[in-house]
C-alpha cells in the first residue's frame, strides 16, 4: 500500500490485535481504502468466471491457540475447471477445524495448494492433504531463513500427495 495504488482490502475477520494489524489499520484510514471483511462462507465474486470461497476464519469456531496464525484468512479460488487452495498461516489444530467445518463437501479439493505456514511441522497434516488433493503445492519460504522451512517431513507428505 506504500507502492502501489489500493483500491479495496479483503481481510479476514480478526479476532486479536497485534502491532503490524495496528499500523495496517492506520494506513488503510489513512488512505481511505475500502476495507471489505470477510470470514467462512462468504463468496468474493470477481467476475463471471472467477470467485473466491472463503473457508476460514470462522465467528462459531474462534481458535484460541496461537490465534493470529490460526484464524488466517483461507480462501478458494475458482476459475472455470481450475482452483487454488490459499492457506495463509494456519496449522494443523485449525487444518483440523476446517476439515470438520467442511466434511461432506468438495470445498478443500483444489488443484494448486498454497502450503499453509511456509511449510513448517505444524502444519500441512496428512488427512488435510488427502482432502485437497493438490496436483501442484506453492511453499512461501525466504532462502535461508532461520525458521528452517519448508519441514522436511512436509515435503515428504507433500510429494507423496502431490502425483
Amino acid at each position: 500500500m506504500q507502492e502501489f495504488k489500493v483500491k479495496n482490502v479483503v481481510m479476514g475477520k480478526q479476532f486479536e490485535s497485534c502491532e503490524n494489524y495496528e499500523k495496517f489499520v492506520e494506513m488503510v484510514k489513512e488512505k481511505k481504502i475500502k476495507v471489505i471483511v470477510v470470514e467462512e462462507g462468504k463468496r468474493i465474486q470477481i467476475e463471471k468466471n472467477l470467485y473466491f470461497d472463503v473457508l476460514w476464519p470462522s465467528s462459531k469456531n474462534v481458535i484460541h491457540e496461537n490465534n493470529i496464525n490460526n484464524n488466517s484468512l483461507v480462501c478458494k479460488m475458482v476459475y472455470q475447471d481450475f482452483s487454488m487452495l490459499f492457506t495463509g498461516d494456519i496449522e494443523q489444530i485449525a487444518e483440523k477445524a476446517i476439515l470438520e467445518e467442511h466434511k461432506n463437501t468438495n470445498a478443500l479439493k483444489a488443484t494448486v495448494l498454497k502450503v499453509a505456514h511456509h511449510g513448517s511441522k505444524t502444519s500441512s497434516i496428512e488427512q488435510f492433504l488427502d482432502v485437497v488433493k493438490p496436483k501442484i503445492a506453492l511453499i512461501g519460504v525466504g532462502e535461508k531463513n532461520t525458521f528452517g522451512h519448508p519441514n522436511i517431513e512436509v515435503l515428504e507428505r507433500l510429494k507423496r500427495i502431490c502425483q
